[in-house]
């Protein structure tokens, strides 16, 4: 009698970012953010695109599925309300105890209606709430493929808990062991978010332009401020109320306090210049959020023992801090997977349910893949709805093609295989250029990106060259560790240094993508430097185009030159 295949689905949804993911007998089928699809930025809507396409791919309808993984769970919201209360005790904290207990036991309440409405989706389902940092911790540990490791999650917030230092073993049936946790309101997630919002910039968004800007300050101006506001401890780090007022997971509460804008400035309104003070602020919120994440690191080495360091949750995206870790030396190895934030849940989610139901199947298609999403290939192209554009098919020879052609000055856009799994384009969905061009970063930002003057933009290498231009000493798969730069790059190739002398780095080998390795490598043979600048194939404001149509949309109405879109060459 053939054995029936174990079908689970990993969902995050409802909240922001929102994602699927599938296994099949312990093997990924794929995983994609539902704004890939949908073309709604962050979106929080059920993933219905992102499922479609995953049971599409497995044969499968929703009658198939075992067992649907959600990302939080509910009760552990509701354990905070009786705690929020007891906040009533302190001066500090008394004006949001009662707001901060209605908040999270409202919440808590949600999610099990969203529980309920899921489980009406797939009749022959359990569904099952994963703990929101477990989730984290089994996609960071699991995609690293290592044995063994330190598995560091920080973020804004998962149910209760903000950061937590866990032990990762085995690669087949991956398993972590959570042996410290920091719950809210001690937030590095919520403290980054505050203060974006105050620089006028999207939170939940934009978090990577004040990273980008605080390179520009002089974090001195509020180092004091940040010390205080944001103080270590001997297992972590706990967050001042007088600067950082408790969350409440209820609108019309500010994040920052009248005191933190009585030492700092008031409130940036996003059409207003911006001045030494909004930068000396973003760099000193940098600086501190750097030294607390390698406080975080350091203890993880020390409960752990290991030499090698997984790291996930939202502010894992931010690179300068991983940059730190590992210039600080603490582990041989550092490890960051390509979704980091909570979209990658859907991934942890599923994989939590599998190990936990003692599967005999180990687990595959994981470890060290980020091209996990949707692929046109084979696809016929009709361009009757952009009337100036043009195509013809290339030959075999299309990575020299694209080379030579951005030797030349182009900025082109380059569309092929599975989308990428979270935040960064990592040459499938990329817009490319050369980093000799005069004016080519000026350009990009004013012209194709649509984005503020001092984004820096990430270059890509192949990783046996890596060394001759980046001083990082470890691969960086998924342009998610910032690197210092050796003489060589800061003469031959200085406009992808940003202003703290550093690049957000991605290596390429063969293995991972032979096709961006090959153009990579033709690039450098036509002009002796083999890096190339990668940004995502987007604008401001949009989502990563996932499809055909969004990065034909990107095309007609950006500065691109070109788009390569699946072998053939599209111009306006």
């Amino acid at each position: 009698m053939k054995r029936t295949p174990s079908v689970v689905l990993g969902l995050c949804s409802y909240t922001h970012d929102s994602s699927a993911a599938l296994l099949v007998d312990g093997e990924l089928v794929g995983f994609v953010e539902e704004e890939r699809l949908s073309e709604q930025k962050h979106t929080k809507l059920y993933p219905a695109r992102a499922v479609g396409w995953l049971l599409d791919q497995a044969k499968l309808s929703a009658g198939d599925v075992d067992a649907v993984a959600y990302n939080f769970q509910p009760a552990r919201y509701l354990a905070e309300s009786p705690v929020a209360l007891r906040m009533a005790l302190s001066s500090a904290t008394r004006d949001r105890s009662l707001a901060r207990a209605h908040g999270f036991a409202k919440v808590a309440l949600r999610t099990r209606r969203r529980l309920r409405v899921l489980g009406s989706q797939f009749p022959s389902a359990r569904v099952t709430s994963v703990l929101h940092h477990r989730a984290h911790q089994l996609t960071a540990y699991a995609a690293s493929g290592w044995e063994e490791a330190a598995v560091l999650i920080v973020d804004s917030l998962g149910e209760r808990q903000t950061t937590t230092i866990a032990h990762g073993h085995g690669v087949q049936h991956p398993r972590v062991h959570t042996l410290e946790a920091i719950n809210d309101p001690a937030s590095l997630g919520y403290v980054y978010g505050a203060v974006t919002e105050h620089l006028g910039w999207r939170r939940g968004d934009e978090e990577g332009t004040v990273m980008a800007l605080a390179a520009l300050g002089d974090p001195a101006r509020f180092r004091h401020l940040f010390t205080t506001a944001v103080r270590t401890t001997a297992t972590g780090f706990r967050i001042h109320p007088d600067y950082f007022p408790t969350r409440t997971l209820t609108s019309g509460y500010p994040r920052t306090s009248r005191r933190f804008v009585a030492e700092t400035c008031p409130e940036r309104h996003p059409s207003e210049p911006l001045t030494d003070v909004h930068r000396d602020l973003a760099a000193a919120l940098q600086e501190r959020t750097e030294q607390v994440m390698v406080h975080l690191a350091r203890r993880a080495r020390v409960l752990t023992g290991s030499r090698r360091l997984c790291v996930g949750g939202g502010v894992a995206t931010n690179c300068v801090s991983i940059g730190k870790i590992i210039e600080a030396d603490i582990f041989d190895e550092v490890f960051v997977p390509p979704a980091p934030g909570d979209a990658g849940t859907a991934i942890g989610a599923a994989l939590a349910v599998h190990v936990d139901g003692r599967s005999p199947r180990p687990v595959a298609g994981i470890a060290r893949r980020c091209y996990l999403g949707p692929s046109y290939e084979d696809q016929p192209l009709d361009l009757t709805p952009w009337p100036g554009l043009r195509q013809k098919t290339l030959g075999i020879e299309t990575a020299e093609f694209l080379a030579d052609q951005l030797a030349h000055g182009m900025i082109a856009g380059l569309f092929q295989g599975g989308v990428e799994a979270g935040p960064r384009a990592l040459g499938n969905r990329s817009i490319l250029a050369s980093p000799l061009e005069p004016g080519v970063v000026e350009r990009l930002n004013a012209t194709v990106k649509f984005r503020e003057p001092f984004r820096p933009f990430a270059p890509m290498v192949p990783a046996e060259r890596a060394a001759e231009f980046f001083t990082l000493g470890q691969p960086a798969p998924y342009m998610s560790m910032a690197s210092g730069v050796t003489d060589l790059t800061h003469e031959r190739v200085p406009a992808i240094v940003h202003a703290n002398g550093t690049s957000r780095l991605q290596t390429v080998t063969r293995s991972q993508n032979p096709f961006m390795h090959a153009v990579l490598t033709a690039f450098g043979r036509r002009t002796g430097i083999p890096v190339l600048i990668n940004t995502s194939l987007n604008v401001k404001g949009k989502p990563i185009c996932g499809t055909p149509e969004m990065a034909l949309d990107c095309l007609a109405n950006s500065g691109l030159d070109a788009l390569l879109l699946e072998g053939r060459w599209i111009t306006k």
